[in-house]
């Protein structure tokens, strides 16, 4: 939804909507893609083309700054659609608030099993009766006109003042084929895993806890969470980040999916890493986990400019012995690293090329490019050829004054911020969605980047706040996170 909280979230970042639903078209409706979605792509409309959530979790909405709104971008064969929600759009709970950061993570999954993805939403600054900051969740709910109405998660723990919904994921953690959804809170260590088959009422078909091996109160609890199926068991893990009370470094925990949900049973503790994501990268029917790592030293694992380690899947979960690590120092991989280029603040799997193998895209938002500092760019490896993993053969990089990204690098756009891969148009490629939320001092913008059959990318523009209801006024940031 996968979602670091970013740095986006720690500046003095506001946006301003009106309130209610702004959609705006480009291009007519579309008939359903010849290719099929792959299993990783959000559809909230059913239409058969992938959709992408975008946050801005500190946005102001009618005057009340840091309250938060969620743009979703519709996929098309020839052009996208966008609208824009807050707590303060028809249906939406709630009601739109100083510093509640609604959208400060997102997660999709169809959680009432209708046959439209639906999208949950945590304003972990909510405050909810006396439980200042408590925080809250909602799920907006999918329909064939997309994300329509919503209902809010009950917190289990409504005196808390713990930040409920700071941390969200979607997967099917018991097999069962419904899509379950594990929320996790600001301060306390422990995450509530709900089970698919919700009701419109928001409440889940049953409801469990787990508590990792990680610190609550100031180290902050659970930082962000990520799912996929590392044993190959047909049920997703869930993988937690956090502050490690092993060793007191950032760390990651895989905590296996079983019929009965989430364990602790067999729990793993992993590299640091505060992103991550997951895929079959070689082909053999276990997932495999991809560790943003963007320190520069201080840690186990830190390098000069950052890197991303690769651990493979095994039958028994992840096997760290078994890794690919790449960074701009790697044979083949474009750039150089340089202090503070952040590779690997965002990372993201997709078949790119469509040649039926994964491909990683990977955030350089520090990027120094000519002429200024912290510009930002984005690397892509390719998935090899032979299917045996991703390789640094082939690879690429591009920024903002690459022929066919929109706009120019500019100091501070931090172009790579976050990226997601989506096969927007139906054509069998993934498509490139990079977030620069300093473009335009601190507007922010979101580039949908079409992949084409030559390598190349094309874009028809970039997607602006203004272009979606959002006032400039103030820094909103917009794309410091996407849906996953």
């Amino acid at each position: 939804m996968h979602q670091r909280i970013r740095l986006a979230l720690a500046t003095a970042a506001s946006v301003a909507l009106t309130g209610g639903l702004l959609t705006l078209t480009a291009g007519p409706a579309q008939a359903a893609p010849a290719v099929p979605l792959a299993a990783s792509d959000a559809d909230f409309n059913g239409d058969g083309y992938a959709d992408v959530a975008v946050s801005a979790g500190g946005a102001t909405v009618a005057g009340r700054s840091g309250a938060g709104a969620v743009t979703v971008i519709y996929g098309g064969a020839t052009g996208n659609r966008y609208a824009s929600h807050s707590q303060n759009s028809a249906g939406v709970p709630g009601s739109a608030e100083k510093n509640d950061y609604f959208g400060s993570d997102t997660a999709y999954g169809d959680f009432d099993n209708d046959g439209y993805d639906d999208l949950a939403v945590g304003a972990r600054g909510e405050d909810v009766g006396s439980d200042t900051d408590g925080g809250t969740a909602v799920i907006l709910w999918g329909s064939a006109s997309g994300l329509k109405g919503g209902s809010t998660i009950q917190d289990p723990r409504p005196t808390q003042h713990d930040g409920f919904g700071r941390a969200l994921e979607a997967g099917d953690f018991t097999g069962d084929g419904k899509d379950d959804l594990a929320i996790a809170s600001g301060t306390y260590v422990t995450i509530d895993v709900l089970r698919g088959g919700f009701k419109r009422t928001g409440a889940p078909a049953a409801r469990s806890t787990v508590a990792p091996n990680i610190y609550g109160g100031d180290k902050a609890g659970v930082w962000n969470l990520h799912s996929g199926d590392l044993n190959g068991d047909k049920r997703e893990d869930l993988i937690v980040n956090g502050y490690s009370k092993e060793d007191d470094f950032n760390s990651n925990y895989w905590l296996p999916g079983t019929s009965s949900g989430v364990t602790t049973n067999g729990a793993q503790k992993l590299p640091t890493g505060t992103i991550t994501d997951v895929g079959d990268t070689d082909g053999d029917g276990y997932g495999d986990i991809v560790f943003g790592i963007d320190w520069d030293s201080g840690i186990p694992e830190s390098q000069k400019g950052g890197k991303v380690l690769i651990a493979k899947g095994t039958a028994s979960g992840p096997a760290y012995g078994e890794r690919q690590s790449f960074s701009q120092s790697t044979p083949g991989v474009p750039g150089t690293s340089e202090t503070e280029d952040f590779f690997g603040t965002e990372i993201d799997l997709g078949d790119i090329n469509g040649d039926g193998h994964l491909d990683l895209a990977i955030g350089v938002p520090g990027e120094d490019l000519t002429g200024g500092r912290e510009q930002g760019a984005v690397t892509i490896l390719y998935g090899a050829a032979d299917g045996s993993g991703i390789s640094a053969e082939g690879s690429v990089a591009f920024n903002q004054d690459t022929p066919g990204v929109p706009n120019t690098s500019e100091t501070g756009d931090y172009f790579g911020l976050d990226i997601h891969v989506d096969d927007l148009n139906g054509d069998g490629r993934g498509d490139v969605v990079v977030g620069a939320y300093g473009e335009n001092d601190f507007n922010g913008a979101v580039y949908p980047l079409r992949s084409q059959a030559n390598g190349t990318f094309t874009a028809s523009g970039g997607v602006y706040p203004s272009a979606v209801g959002v006032s400039t006024a103030g820094r909103p940031g917009f794309g410091h996170n996407m849906s996953d």
